[in-house]
């Protein structure tokens, strides 16, 4: 799955279920920006980040802007809600239990691993690793100002 700059990618059609048991999928993300953040509890690195995926959620929530944190299938479902309650995470949050998810975007297996999708639901961007978060900020403004 090679997204760096060359033509955009169509998001994969998954299913995403959300701690509460309900489920959103990807098109019914489309016409907004989306990103699709991988992570889990045992990651350091996902931890760390978590702060500044709510601080960007927060600054563009309300221009059309969503957040979608996929806890990985190893991750411990209650080890997952525990930090979600503890953090106050302010965007959906999905449970891979399965691992499919993880395996229709590309067979993630590195946390973080962060998709950054357009309002057509293309994929724009991939990141592994913490994002440079001025750079998605300016990437997320720019898809925000496309119609």
């Amino acid at each position: 799955m090679a997204l760096w700059g060359c033509s955009a990618e169509h998001a994969p059609e998954s299913t995403f279920v959300l701690l509460d048991g309900s489920k959103i999928t990807s098109q019914q993300l489309q016409g907004k920006v989306s990103l699709v953040n991988f992570w889990a509890t045992s990651c350091t690195t996902c931890v760390a980040e978590m702060p500044e995926l709510v601080a960007t959620y927060n600054k563009y929530k309300d221009r059309g802007y969503v957040t979608l944190a996929v806890a990985m299938s190893y991750d411990p479902p209650s080890y997952v809600v525990n930090f979600v309650q503890s953090r106050q995470l302010p965007f959906q949050v999905a449970i891979d239990n399965t691992g499919a998810v993880a395996r229709e975007w590309g067979d993630v297996k590195l946390t973080p691993t962060t998709f950054l999708v357009n309002k057509q639901g293309e994929v724009v961007k991939r990141f592994v690793g913490t994002p440079d978060f001025a750079q998605l900020d300016k990437l997320i403004e720019k898809l925000l100002a496309e119609t």
